[in-house]
């Protein structure tokens, strides 16, 4: 099969599958390993795709968070602990699902007197596990809803819904990119209409954000700029372009 040929299938697998793994691309194209790697290099470097571990992903997709919690974790707990250090005793949070946002439900976890509103299966399972049985230091209420595909974590009406019932202290959430022209911004159209409502009923907002973010612009927008009150990220964030333009516009930020 000629090279473009090749391209022209798994561009059409992309189109289809969202995400098509090696296996599937060298089943159907009765090909090597070898000469799909070759082939998703190429079409990566077109900027048609995304290579991730096992396969591709359309561009401006996001990585599963099944792999996205094996990457940048130093960085990440970074900036979960600094995260605490924003934290007063008796505040009610709210948290949405994503990487960073488990390893911040491992530090808060630590803390007493706080009541956490999360969509996250991962941060309630978190939060109410390093606790003894009958013993919590914390309340964790878990929205309700439909369970998402892509993280274990509820969307939907019914946690718009619930999300309404509760004002937060604080809103700490975990953007796909963050830019001085968007704000926040994340892929999934329900991952982001929680994260927005999580916004409008906080006090405050804190976005958790490490380097790799910075700059970055996924879809769809669900927190400007002006409505960031805090940005934790890495130092390394002080390298990418859009950073000084970022931080003009915020009231603080924290290196973690």
């Amino acid at each position: 099969m000629w090279q473009e040929d090749r391209h022209q299938r798994i561009r059409a697998l992309l189109s289809t599958l969202q995400r098509v793994s090696t296996e599937r691309i060298m089943s159907d194209l009765g090909v090597s390993r070898e000469t799909v790697r070759r082939d998703l290099l190429d079409l990566e470097a077109l900027g048609e795709l995304r290579r991730v571990h096992g396969g591709a992903i359309k561009p401006g997709d996001e990585a599963p968070i099944a792999e996205r919690a094996h990457t940048r974790v130093k960085s990440k707990i970074a900036i979960a602990k600094a995260a605490t250090g924003v934290i007063a005793s008796g505040q009610t949070l709210f948290i949405d699902a994503g990487t960073t946002t488990a390893l911040l439900a491992e530090e808060l976890a630590k803390l007493a007197n706080l009541t956490i509103v999360t969509n996250s299966i991962d941060v309630a399972l978190k939060m109410r596990g390093a606790t003894e049985p009958g013993n919590s230091a914390n309340e964790v209420i878990l929205l309700g809803g439909s369970i998402g595909e892509r993280s274990m974590a509820t969307i939907g009406g019914t946690t718009i819904a619930e999300i309404q019932r509760y004002r937060a202290d604080v809103a700490l959430l975990s953007p796909v990119g963050v830019d001085h022209r968007s704000g926040a911004t994340n892929f999934d159209h329900a991952e982001t209409e929680v994260a927005r409502a999580m916004v409008e009923n906080a006090d405050r907002v804190v976005i958790l954000a490490d380097y790799s973010k910075i700059g970055e612009r996924s879809r769809i927008a669900y927190c400007p700029v002006e409505r960031i009150d805090l940005l934790i990220t890495n130092r390394k964030a002080t390298e990418a372009a859009d950073f000084p333009l970022l931080k003009k516009k915020l009231r603080k930020v924290i290196l973690a």
